[in-house]
């Protein structure tokens, strides 16, 4: 498994990470395969969220996993906080308590790194930062980041707070691709050259955010999956086509054409099935040639001017 460093931090983490949203479903002994799977296949990052599975996929880690102190110091856990049936809440209160339900679901004295879940509009940007500090100072959280901001969101947040914004994750694939869109075509009327989110892809860049690709194998805002997907044909050819060339499955060049990005993009992959798992990691197996990622671009149904 490939590492990356995360953010501005010293940290090295495996460049792809698990996705814990549906562990919440599993039983504690089937949850504990497909951990010790990820585990032996060099995936040391687990993302969570307060919200998902109302707390449970985060209980259901943590016994799985067999949580201690030496395991605790072998992986990294990230969650999120900012949701709540029907509202976003960035408040001060919230978060602080968010963060403590996580650790006693997680069974752990810290997260490795926590994200702000969605934009709040209502956010005063003082109590975060509040809110920040305590965590940070009591140990409980040792990195922070944001989920689904444009720039001058974070930028807002910046102005307030202390501590470093290492991480921004985000909605991309190869059919949800608008952060590099609007960058292929500057100066056309082209429809993609509407710029929907602040240039965030150059903005990571130029402040080493590190970008993580949630739901990396969806086409639109949870339409379903494209991979076997009968709505795009000329896709999955071209994918099962490199597949071939390289001893990969579709899903695998799904992930090696993220990982293509010199963006450093980190994949948060959810699937629950080993086996897929698998196959998914020998992504790292590769790498795409220029023609070959343009040749998956244009496949998807995008234009280059």
């Amino acid at each position: 498994m490939k590492k990356i460093k995360l953010g501005t931090s010293n940290l090295e983490v495996s460049n792809i990470s698990l996705g814990c949203m549906r562990l919440g479903k599993l039983e504690v002994n089937e949850a504990a395969e497909v951990i010790h799977n990820a585990l032996d296949l060099g995936i040391d990052f687990f993302d969570h969220a307060d919200i998902y599975s109302g707390g449970k996929s985060e209980e259901i880690f943590a016994e799985a996993i067999g949580m201690s102190p030496s395991v605790r110091e072998k992986i990294f856990i990230q969650t999120k906080a900012g949701i709540r049936e029907g509202y976003f809440d960035f408040s001060k209160e919230h978060i602080l308590k968010a963060v403590d339900g996580s650790l006693t679901r997680l069974k752990t004295d810290y997260v490795d790194s926590l994200l702000l879940h969605r934009p709040d509009t209502l956010m005063e940007p003082e109590e975060v930062a509040e809110a920040f500090t305590i965590l940070q100072d009591s140990g409980k959280v040792r990195h922070f980041g944001v989920s689904n901001q444009n720039p001058m969101q974070i930028e807002l947040l910046k102005k307030y707070i202390n501590q470093d914004l290492i991480v921004n994750q985000l909605q991309f694939s190869i059919m949800h691709s608008g952060m590099i869109d609007a960058g292929i075509q500057v100066n056309t009327k082209h429809e993609n050259s509407l710029n929907r989110d602040g240039s965030i892809l150059d903005y990571s860049r130029l402040h080493d955010m590190t970008i993580q690709a949630w739901s990396p194998f969806q086409h639109g805002f949870f339409g379903g999956v494209f991979i076997d997907n009968e709505q795009f044909p000329e896709l999955n050819t071209k994918l099962e086509e490199i597949g071939e060339k390289y001893g990969i499955n579709k899903s695998a060049v799904a992930i090696a054409w993220i990982l293509r990005h010199p963006a450093k993009i980190q994949p948060i992959v959810g699937t629950l099935n080993k086996e897929r798992l698998t196959n998914i990691v020998k992504a790292n197996e590769i790498d795409l040639t220029r023609k070959e990622w343009y040749e998956i671009y244009l496949a998807a149904g995008n234009d280059l001017p």
